[in-house]
């Protein structure tokens, strides 16, 4: 039976104007019945805000004084919202009009799914389609050098990943969290870290779900297009603000996350990239040594973080170290029941 449990929309907007419209009239236009709408725009100045007007007798929105960070921002919509379930978006973000039923169907396959994800597809900023269909994003995973990409991404979509299988986590352009879990993992009250502002926010969560148990399905029924501006290899075309962000969040979340085990056996992989980010540092990227400041000052909070984490972690260390690997990891499943492999790791999961 189809779900109908309430999903929570929520989208932050900064300076989105390009977007904001489209992404709007694609959620709106969505034929799940029991669906609610949040925006927060994080004082814009491109005219986002009088698009945003035209919508506010279909979605609430909150206006912010100051640009928070797309994490306090999503935390600040997800605290409002009423749905057992919310769906976080990016403005850059199309949907096909069965896309939040498919990630709520997925969704009730298995009680400790908290995540569901979707295919999402390149599109250009423009909103035009590229010449050959790319993949945006099959969900996320994590390399040994602690690297996390999106499955697929830039590959021609030829009719691959067509089955529902548990990944690691789920970009939060489009990922559908259940609000059990979001309460779960939340630490202070916080789902996604202030800390991190901006990038890496969903690694984080994914990582810290998957250590308290929680698990990840990705589902082909779910499409929909992202116009894609952060990708392996055009750093240098970014604002330094982002590339600094990019180089403490790594920091952070490792420092948050990661276990003695997994450190273990990948402390090779994880040092050269280390001495590979921490050089690119000082020869040609000076403003992002900015980051190693915050990460000093903010040393004990941070620990504190972690000691939470790991105090409340659920799953054995092999459950864990299996997930980091150069090759994308995932595990069957099926609506029906899970494959022999998934189940053990689920039963694992639930300690």
């Amino acid at each position: 039976m189809p779900c109908n449990d309430r999903v929570s929309v929520t989208i932050v907007t900064f300076n989105s104007g390009r977007f904001i419209k489209r992404c709007l009239e694609s959620v709106l236009a969505q034929r799940y019945p029991n669906t609610e709408f949040i925006v927060v725009d994080n004082a814009s100045t491109d005219g986002t805000v009088d698009i945003l007007e035209q919508f506010a007798d279909r979605c609430r929105v909150v206006y912010n004084d100051e640009n928070i960070g797309f994490a306090a921002a999503q935390n600040q919509a997800i605290s409002i919202s009423t749905g057992e379930w919310v769906l976080t978006l990016n403005p850059d973000v199309l949907l096909l009009p069965n896309f939040v039923q498919a990630l709520a169907d997925a969704g009730q396959i298995d009680p400790k799914i908290g995540t569901v994800c979707g295919k999402l597809l390149t599109i250009r900023a423009s909103f035009d389609l590229p010449d050959k269909p790319l993949v945006d994003s099959t969900g996320i995973y994590f390399t040994p050098m602690l690297r996390h990409l999106d499955r697929g991404s830039q590959e021609i979509d030829n009719g691959h990943y067509l089955n529902h299988e548990f990944v690691f986590g789920a970009t939060a352009a489009a990922a559908l969290f259940r609000r059990e879990m979001i309460e779960d993992i939340s630490l202070d009250e916080e789902f996604f870290d202030p800390d991190f502002f901006v990038y890496r926010e969903d690694a984080d969560v994914a990582w810290r779900a998957q250590l308290l148990g929680w698990r990840c399905i990705y589902t082909p029924h779910a499409r929909g297009y992202h116009v894609r501006n952060v990708l392996p290899g055009n750093r240098r075309a970014l604002p330094s603000v982002i590339n600094m962000h990019s180089v403490k969040n790594r920091f952070l979340m490792r420092m948050k996350n990661i276990t003695w085990d997994v450190y273990r056996r990948n402390w090779v992989s994880i040092t050269v990239r280390d001495l590979v980010v921490i050089s690119c540092c000082l020869v040609r990227e000076q403003s992002s040594l900015k980051a190693f400041w915050y990460i000093a000052k903010n040393w004990k909070r941070v620990m504190a973080k972690r000691r939470e984490i790991m105090s409340r972690k659920r799953v054995d260390d092999e459950y864990i170290a299996h997930w980091f690997s150069y090759r994308p990891v995932s595990a069957p499943a099926s609506k029906t029941k899970l494959s022999g492999r998934a189940l053990a790791r689920s039963k694992a999961a639930r300690g």
